[in-house]
């Protein structure tokens, strides 16, 4: 069983890479100073982290896991991880000299700034171990240029300026991670291609099954787990692709479908609305309607 370490505080993880803390509540760290560690021999260990974390890896050293995946990494990838979550890494338990740069903060950073109110539209923090972002050259140095404009800010006196200062910055570092995911979608263009394709076929194939009937209504969730992504991952790489949000792009298959049905003149529209995974009929007639602007019987009637 993995042994578990935990750090719930920024003077706990400063401790264990060797940094003065500077900031009760963030830090920035470069690996390369920390003292070369082995986890106690263990070769697996697991670390809950009670603060936001960025690592940016320079080099490999033991494979990094989160959930069920491993982490597509390698060297100038950025892993992000939000309080609460958990990192495990695997290596052989000898002694390594861990290298790279991470930014931590603790959340209590954040109350009474512009950034609480937003740090949860940065769906990168809760993405799946296999969906790390890729960094190129030129992104890797805007990364770098980001973390020492918050240490430098780190070094002044801290006064009444230093926690808008220090979010800001922060904040503007996330801004370029939400613009390098962006270019990372595009340049991953036939991975997500593929991801549609197989989306449309999961679709197609739960409704020609008896799943409706079992589990009712299709989720992005649902399809999240079977395509191996994250909710947030899933529904961004969708919105990016087709424009619409993957629960917009669910709903569309379902009024195709019911358009279809309703040219069945056998059966009711409650029995549709059954087959469909909808429990109750009115709902399903509510969002028909919505839809189409007509309800399932005057479609019906007027084609």
């Amino acid at each position: 069983m993995s042994r578990i370490f935990r750090f719930d505080t920024v003077f706990e993880y400063n401790e264990l890479n060797n940094h003065e803390t500077l900031h009760p509540l963030v830090s920035v760290i470069d690996f390369s100073q920390a003292k070369p560690r082995s986890w106690g021999g263990e070769k697996n260990v697991r670390i809950n982290y009670g603060m936001y974390c960025i690592f940016l890896k320079d080099v490999k050293c033991g494979d990094l896991k989160y959930g069920r995946n491993y982490y597509d990494y390698q060297e100038g990838t950025l892993v992000f991880l939000a309080p609460g979550q958990v990192m495990e890494i695997e290596n052989d338990g000898k002694v390594y000299q861990p290298k790279g740069y991470a930014l931590v903060f603790h959340p209590d950073l954040l109350r009474g700034t512009a950034l609480a109110k937003t740090i949860n539209d940065y769906h990168f923090f809760s993405y799946n171990a296999n969906e790390a972002l890729h960094l190129s050259e030129r992104e890797r140095q805007i990364v770098l240029d980001s973390f020492l404009k918050i240490e430098f800010e780190l070094h002044q006196n801290i006064d009444k300026h230093s926690k808008k200062l220090i979010a800001s910055n922060i904040e503007l570092f996330l801004n370029y991670c939400d613009r390098f995911y962006d270019r990372q979608f595009i340049t991953r263009d036939n991975v997500n291609k593929g991801i549609l394709e197989k989306f449309e076929e999961l679709l197609n194939s739960y409704f020609s099954s008896d799943k409706p009937q079992k589990l009712g209504l299709p989720s992005v969730a649902y399809f999240a787990e079977e395509l191996h992504l994250s909710a947030n991952y899933f529904g961004d790489l969708m919105k990016k692709e087709t424009g619409k949000t993957a629960k917009e792009y669910i709903q569309h298959k379902i009024i195709e479908m019911a358009k279809n049905m309703t040219f069945d003149s056998v059966k009711t529209v409650n029995e549709i609305a059954y087959e469909l995974g909808f429990k109750y009929p009115q709902h399903f007639t509510r969002m028909f309607k919505k839809s189409t602007g007509v309800s399932p019987v005057e479609y019906r009637t007027l084609n």
